[in-house]
């Protein structure tokens, strides 16, 4: 039976991960300290208690990355780590850069050592994000205005060979834990593997106003609550539901001698781009709902107007592409977001 290590497990991508790897018939554990702005963690950890009830293959641990003692314990006889835990707001690491070193960037080291000094070789899979390319000023990247959304000129979309411009206290720490990631595999020989991620969501995700805007806005609209739109709101990003996420996750785990050492950006491509004002109109024409006041504020630091992700790494290699578009996927969030936080 496969052991699979799930640190932050009880986040969003974490608790879905989680169940995947259960019903796939593995050991899991999950590795949290339940710190999650909002109580996301706390409701999904409840959620997996229930629904995993009795099953000895699903384990809890009440910790935190940067105790390596707790992780020498949970990394023990594990065939595979997925490290998806993190502070993951780019404005918290703007009021707290200390907190957020010390969450992304040491505790990242302390799963690579922890792990290269217990003796076992697990599969490693890290999630990195795309704000370690900067505002994209490192290779040019010309952008055109149109009436609701921020679009490249003439570029396909960022891919791996984008140049490295680590922007903001949260680029900079999670870009510290990549290169890490990718160095102890050269390095040491550790079976890692990067994903460098843009706009992922759907199920299991409690947003915050600062983290998980898909969600976010959508559960605003539903609410009929109010939103604040950080610039012009034509920024565009291109989105991933989660359950593509785990499916490229399961492709690298699978064929981990051919990816061990590499980086893929990971996202939903052009074809599931949107921006801000393009989600809400999307959501007044196909479920009637909007929030009840939208204000403007100003931008937002390190917030790109425009990413949108070139996959075609994770398509040459192995195999992979989205299945989920962006109308089905915001679908499924709204009806998840009706079923559990507006029941």
């Amino acid at each position: 039976m496969m052991k699979v290590l799930v640190l932050g497990g009880a986040g969003f991508i974490g608790s879905n991960l989680t169940g995947y790897w259960m019903d796939k018939g593995a050991d899991v554990t999950v590795y949290d300290n339940l710190s999650r702005p909002g109580g996301g963690a706390k409701k999904n950890l409840k959620a997996m208690q229930k629904h995993y009830k009795g099953q000895g293959r699903f384990h809890f641990l009440l910790d935190d990355i940067r105790d390596r003692g707790g992780l020498l314990q949970a990394v023990e006889g594990k065939d595979v780590v997925f490290h998806v835990a993190a502070q993951t707001a780019m404005t918290t690491s703007i009021d707290d850069p200390e907190e957020d070193f010390s969450v992304n960037a040491q505790g990242t080291f302390n799963v690579l050592e922890t792990v290269r000094r217990s003796g076992g070789n697990p599969v490693m899979v890290y999630t990195s994000t795309n704000k370690v390319y900067g505002d994209l000023t490192k290779r040019e990247v010309k952008l055109v205005e149109e009436d609701k959304r921020w679009d490249f000129a003439d570029h396909g979309g960022i891919d791996e060979s984008y140049p490295l411009d680590f922007e903001g206290p949260y680029g900079c720490s999670k870009g510290t834990g990549d290169s890490y990631f990718l160095d102890y595999a050269r390095t040491f020989g550790l079976r890692t593997v990067v994903f460098r991620m843009s706009g992922i969501y759907g199920t299991s995700q409690y947003a915050t106003e600062d983290q998980g805007w898909v969600n976010w806005i959508t559960g605003q609209a539903l609410r009929h609550q109010p939103m604040t739109i950080y610039g012009d709101g034509k920024q565009v990003r291109d989105i991933l539901y989660i359950t593509d996420l785990l499916d490229m996750f399961n492709r690298a785990v699978t064929n981990i001698d051919k990816v061990k050492g590499e980086v893929f950006n990971i996202g939903g491509g052009r074809s599931n781009s949107i921006s801000v004002l393009e989600l809400l109109d999307l959501l007044k024409r196909g479920l009637n709902v909007t929030p009840s006041v939208v204000k403007y504020a100003d931008w937002r630091r390190a917030d790109q107007k425009v990413y949108i992700t070139n996959a075609s790494k994770a398509k040459s290699v192995l195999g992979w592409e989205p299945k989920v578009d962006a109308g089905t996927g915001i679908a499924n969030v709204a009806k998840w977001i009706s079923e559990t936080d507006l029941r």
